[in-house]
């Protein structure tokens, strides 16, 4: 009896010491715990409201073989996620990288395009643009050819066909932890596989008809590659709200503005109408490209709208 007490009291013990782990998987209030020795734990966060991300650094105890509880969570480097009126939904957390997935079929968005770097920026993200499925030869070269105005400003742009070669990809995302974002039916998931062909990774057809990808990831989920590099793989989107960002903070996910927006006429310039604006005349004179001051544009309106005044 003295024996089977011990056993039980030793169990006890083993339950409550508390682990580090990050998380790997992320779906609803159901989390996937990475320990440091490899293994996974099945994990729920302590009280009603949860909020935590694949990629975040967590405290955790045992509550079974498999099972877990997250106590804490560490601070994060960075935080990406998109917002809009009533709700904000988190993609990753501690990324160093964003790694848009666009592709010419279906046709991709050009604005979810722009607010995916822009919330980039806001993190301090490197940014890259991944065009897949160059195999459709004419209409990849057609793409690329409208997507030199983004590796003008500075944007990594890489193109490659996920089902037939990966290997470009790899030393982009060599030394970084990189959350691949972009609507349905890009090919995010097909990439995943590519590079980490044990992942479970359901991969979807395309939806000709409605010209754009059937959902095939409901949950974000981590995959490492080495011990310095990682890929996150996040559900499709077709919208990427930015109403957590202020106007100053919009300004400045646009790198060709930051040197100008304090030389304007006015101190508190909104940089849409504005006498005396410093990037609307680097506009006139064609310093910046007039596509990219429309974007903003119809970015700014869209938190003017938010609140009665600025934050």
């Amino acid at each position: 009896m003295a024996g089977f007490i011990g056993n039980v009291s030793a169990r006890r013990a083993e339950l409550a010491i508390p682990l580090p782990g990050r998380v790997v998987g992320a779906h609803g209030r159901h989390y996937m715990v990475e320990l440091e020795d490899g293994s996974i734990l099945h994990c729920h966060p302590r009280g009603k409201k949860s909020n935590l991300a694949c990629g975040d650094r967590v405290q955790v105890h045992r509550t079974g073989s498999d099972r877990g509880a997250i106590d804490l969570v560490h601070e994060r480097t960075s935080l990406l996620y998109r917002s809009d009126r009533h709700r904000e939904k988190i993609i990753a957390a501690n990324v160093t990288q964003v790694a848009v997935v666009v592709a010419a079929r279906p046709s991709f968005y050009e604005d979810l395009l722009v607010r995916c770097l822009v919330a980039a920026e806001h993190q301090k993200l490197r940014a890259l643009i991944v065009v897949n499925k160059a195999d459709l030869v004419e209409e990849t070269a057609q793409t690329m050819q409208r997507l030199q105005a983004y590796a003008h400003l500075g944007y990594g742009l890489l193109q490659l066909s996920a089902k037939r070669d990966v290997s470009p990809l790899r030393p982009a995302l060599a030394g970084h932890i990189s959350v691949l974002v972009g609507q349905s039916g890009m090919g995010k998931s097909t990439i995943v596989k590519a590079l980490v062909p044990e992942a479970a990774v359901a991969i979807g057809e395309i939806s000709v008809a409605l010209d754009s990808g059937k959902h095939t990831t409901a949950s974000t989920r981590l995959y490492r590659q080495d011990s310095d590099s990682a890929i996150i793989d996040s559900p499709g989107m077709q919208t990427f709200g930015l109403h957590h960002l202020t106007q100053p903070e919009l300004v400045d996910a646009f790198p060709e503005f930051r040197p100008l927006a304090g030389g304007c006429r006015f101190n508190d310039c909104r940089h849409t109408v504005e006498p005396g604006c410093a990037i609307a005349s680097a506009v006139e004179e064609g310093r910046i490209d007039r596509w990219r001051w429309d974007a903003y544009r119809t970015l700014a309106e869209e938190l003017a709208r938010k609140a009665p005044a600025w934050s």
